[in-house]
């Protein structure tokens, strides 16, 4: 799908990501979600490592500029999969058994369940210099394309009481909040208090 920044520059929307584009994906993502991020899978070299092998980009859609810059990713989850993948297996070989574990069990926490019938949305970013151009709103749009292509009904996300700017993006594309999950004791750890459910239907 095709598309422009304000100013004319065109870029495409794409299944998947770039091979020559990885380490900058699991850069975007780990620069965009490091503050809950930051004990499960820190510091930082051995998070890199890991994202860069736990990418699957036959659950993600990115976004490509006409010369072939990389400008953004939208992550999603189905009973299929998900964008951010990796089993203890895969932690051991960056962090070790024992780390690998402990890191597993923090992840375990944040994880969300994927129901019948939802995409759940897994993660998107915009690359710092296309951001408020446009290329969210596209990858969203994308999103909800790909679900309704694909026989679901609804798309859902979850987003962090830190980020009031992105729950008035996914407001402003038709998501309304469900219900609010909090973290009680354990916002030291994650960085955030609590986070709040938001659907959209498509069907």
């Amino acid at each position: 799908m095709a598309a422009s920044l304000e100013g004319g520059e065109s870029y495409s929307i794409e299944p998947g990501f770039r091979p020559e584009h990885r380490q900058l994906v699991a850069a975007g993502y780990w620069e965009a979600f490091s503050r809950k991020l930051r004990y499960p899978l820190g510091p930082e070299p051995k998070a890199m490592a890991f994202l860069e092998q736990a990418l699957d980009p036959s659950h993600a859609i990115s976004a490509v500029s006409r010369d072939g810059a990389f400008l953004g990713i939208a992550g999603f989850k189905t009973p299929a999969g998900a964008f951010v993948g990796g089993n203890l297996a895969a932690m051991a070989k960056v962090y070790g058994w024992v780390g690998g574990l402990a890191r597993s069990l923090l992840i375990g926490v944040l994880e969300r369940k994927c129901e019948p019938g939802t995409l759940l949305m897994d993660g998107i970013f915009v690359h710092p210099e296309a951001r408020s151009l446009g290329v969210g709103s596209a990858l969203l749009e994308a999103i909800e394309k790909h679900a309704r292509a694909t026989g679901l009904k609804q798309v859902r996300l979850d987003v962090i009481d830190e980020n009031p700017r992105a729950q008035s993006l996914y407001q402003r594309r038709g998501f309304a909040a469900q219900s609010q999950i909090s973290l009680g004791i354990l916002k030291p750890i994650f960085g955030f208090r609590s986070a709040t459910t938001m659907v959209k239907t498509i069907a």
